[in-house]
């Protein structure tokens, strides 16, 4: 069934109300995840009577067109099917979704997830009673997918981009007011083939009266494809650089100087910036890392204020003072120590300490010794690379996950004043000090029993933190860097209830530590036995 905005128009004309809610559903070529989002709709508990599907068929080549069809054949004045051309990304298909829309509120699903079969009705009820603009409803990974989770820590009815952490879960994901959309004619630009729906987000919650966030249900299933074929995994350097650039320049043109546009920025520069100098970089031939050197330099050049620097991670700091600084083989000299040799040492005179890699205090002179400063960086203290990680199957607690864990700092008892703390996720692990021989070494161990239970029942994937007091009484956290000669075990394979499940310590592209969880289904072992059976 094909529809266009007459055709929905005269839907409406039959008497019916308008619904409650209008999802709107872009589709290219997510079968056969597709069969199971729209399901997960179609059951919701809201009912038919009070929403709407709007799917926009972007010239799928997979099917994925013909079951939208099928779909809206069997649930007629429900589900509205358009189909299109090909557009190259999801800004289009949203747009024109939008423009079809009717109700009091949208909401945007990606067509490989899936709702928890309330969520409509708690978002609704939610948005009516504290009257909001925009309601985020929790958001959980599958398939190991990772889901930044500080924003959903509680239910909150009023948030700020300046006040919580809202700026690390601008994904479209959400519920808005429409009239607040339409009074804004918020809109997709469609000129990003990533990262589109974040203008879009920024700007719905930047002028919000309202927005809410519930923690206490969980709202959207955030899936990670088993072949990773999606348009975000397969974009290039280029699109990654450019949809950075974007980003940064329409946060600084939405935004006023001061605390909103700080938070939004340190966001930008922390993952979207700092992903185009993570440890691929290494990987990237010399004219894509000189594009990737320059953009950064120029956007840290106009956009890095003192205020937005001292609060990134130290690694982040580091690595974007060099390009800014250096050329883009000093670039590949920091970036490869952390990769391949892990956490440098640490220069110390007076009261300063410096991080000393590759390029510091070197004869050429181009890199200053502000790059390197990390003395007033607290998370550089908790800066350790993993030397060793294992199993340890017959502990009387249970199995762990096994760490061996190593900074070159000999004196961290004396910068420390309480012993440290290692996490995933809200999880904790247990910490003891080990033999050290010219640093300091320490054992974790993570219950693989506890990781299981508190990981959802389609996976989860948490990073891995260590956490230090400073004198200052306040903490310093950083990621754990597993570099590339440490070998990793098999996973672990255990069982849940009724499911099984293995569970993995692996690396993101930036060689920090996580533990995933994925359940296992019989068409995974199979591929499993398959892939090590001998040619």
């Amino acid at each position: 069934m094909s529809a266009d905005p007459v055709a929905v128009d005269q839907g409406h004309r039959d008497g019916s109300p308008p619904p409650d809610v209008t999802v709107i559903l872009p589709v290219y070529d997510t079968m056969p995840y597709l069969t199971g989002c729209l399901d997960s709709l179609l059951g919701q508990s809201i009912g038919l009577d009070r929403m709407r599907i709007v799917a926009v068929d972007d010239g799928s080549t997979d099917g994925s067109g013909r079951q939208l069809d099928r779909y809206a054949r069997r649930y007629p004045g429900t589900v509205t099917v358009v189909h299109q051309p090909n557009s190259g990304g999801p800004a289009a298909p949203c747009n024109r979704a939008l423009d079809l829309a009717t109700g009091r509120y949208v909401f945007f699903v990606g067509a490989d997830d899936r709702l928890g079969p309330e969520a409509l009705e708690r978002l609704v009820a939610a948005a009516d009673r504290y009257g909001s603009d925009v309601v985020l409803g929790r958001v959980v990974g599958v398939n190991s997918r990772h889901v930044h989770q500080e924003v959903f820590a509680r239910t909150a009815v009023d948030v700020g981009l300046a006040d919580s952490a809202l700026p690390l879960s601008l994904a479209n994901t959400k519920l808005f007011r429409r009239e607040l959309v339409e009074r804004h004619r918020l809109r997709y630009p469609e000129d990003m083939p990533i990262g589109s729906d974040q203008p879009f987000t920024l700007e719905a919650c930047h002028r919000a009266a309202r927005v809410t966030v519930l923690a206490d249900y969980d709202y959207y299933h955030a899936v990670r494809r088993l072949n990773a074929r999606n348009i975000t995994y397969l974009s290039r350097a280029e699109e990654r650089l450019d949809c950075a650039r974007r980003l940064v320049e329409f946060a600084v043109g939405l935004i006023p100087p001061g605390d909103e546009r700080d938070a939004v920025l340190r966001r930008y520069f922390r993952f979207e910036v700092a992903a185009l100098l993570d440890d691929d970089f290494l990987r990237l031939d010399a004219p894509t890392r000189r594009l990737l050197h320059a953009g950064v330099r120029e956007l840290a050049g106009r956009h890095l204020t003192a205020a937005v620097r001292g609060r990134l991670p130290v690694e982040t700091r580091l690595r974007i003072g060099v390009a800014e600084h250096g050329t883009p083989d000093d670039l590949v000299d920091v970036i490869r120590e952390d990769a391949e040799r892990g956490v440098p040492p640490t220069v110390v005179e007076g009261a300063r300490r410096y991080a000393a890699y590759p390029g510091f205090r070197a004869s050429h002179g181009r890199l200053p010794d502000d790059v390197f400063d990390v003395t007033d960086a607290v998370d550089w203290l908790a800066r350790f690379e993993v030397t060793g990680i294992g199993w340890d199957r017959d502990a009387d607690a249970g199995p762990a996950l096994v760490l061996d864990l190593r900074t070159p700092l000999p004196d961290l008892g004396r910068l420390c004043p309480g012993p440290p703390r290692l996490t995933a996720g809200e999880l904790a692990g247990d910490v003891r000090p080990a033999t050290a021989t010219g640093g300091t070494t320490l054992r974790a161990r993570i219950s693989v029993t506890e990781v299981l239970r508190a990981s959802a029942v389609t996976g989860q994937r948490r990073a891995v933190h260590l956490t230090l007091p400073a004198p200052d009484g306040r903490p310093g956290s950083a990621p754990l860097r597993a570099p590339r000669r440490v070998r990793f075990p098999r996973p672990m394979v255990r069982r849940r209830g009724r499911r099984w499940y293995a569970v993995s310590p692996v690396t993101d592209g930036s060689g920090r530590l996580m533990i995933s969880v994925v359940p296992l289904t019989p068409r995974r072992v199979l591929a499993r036995l398959t892939a090590r059976r001998p040619s």
